[in-house]
């Protein structure tokens, strides 16, 4: 019980330090991208990966915004991987995709990238592909925010409690952020099934 206790206040505390502004900006700025019929792109690896699947649904589906993720399509992503390299795969699929100024990317990952530490370096790349091609950057992310923190035209930074459990608690948060940002009266365009059952 002890552990469980622990996890659950700490959990608490995260809701209570989150960055409210920056949700609100990060609402805005998808709104004028849904206003312009532009796209978001999803990004990341481990949970990050499953995490973006989980979001292009729910902001396609709820939100009426065309999203999607290279997680989708293991079929390239793993050719892609195979024939470029793990650090290119996220900026030739953008490229492909004709990534532009009416689009964004969103990141979910726990570190956010590093070029000094040489991790996640994929993320970086794309990031650095979405400000040359002027589409936004959005991020959910953990630590301090790291490269995406940096770039980012709106991210939310999950704070961190305890380093035990800097990895769970990222994940877990970017999944109550995109649920939040898509149940928003600003981006909401469909009732969600369990909702409209009386």
């Amino acid at each position: 019980m002890e552990y469980i206790e622990k996890y659950l206040d700490e959990v608490r505390e995260i809701a209570e330090k989150i960055d409210r502004k920056q949700i609100e900006k990060m609402v805005k700025l998808l709104s004028e991208i849904k206003a312009k019929r532009g796209r978001i792109f999803f990004l990341g690896v481990g949970g990050g990966a499953a995490n973006a699947s989980h979001a292009v649904n729910d902001f396609r589906k709820i939100c009426g915004i065309e999203a999607y993720t290279p997680m989708d399509n293991i079929s390239e992503l793993s050719a892609r991987v195979n024939d470029d390299g793990w650090e290119s795969v996220f900026v030739n699929w953008l490229k492909q995709s004709r990534l532009n100024g009416d689009d964004g990317i969103f990141i979910f990952s726990v570190g956010g990238g590093s070029v000094e530490k040489n991790l996640s370096i994929n993320l970086i790349k794309a990031i650095e592909h979405a400000k040359e091609s002027g589409a936004k950057i959005f991020g959910v992310v953990g630590r301090d925010g790291g490269y995406t923190g940096t770039m980012a035209d709106a991210c939310i930074i999950v704070p961190s409690v305890s380093s035990d459990t800097i990895t769970p608690h990222t994940e877990s948060f970017q999944a109550v952020i995109w649920h939040l940002i898509v149940s928003h009266p600003a981006l909401k365009e469909y009732e969600m099934k369990w909702q409209s059952i009386k």
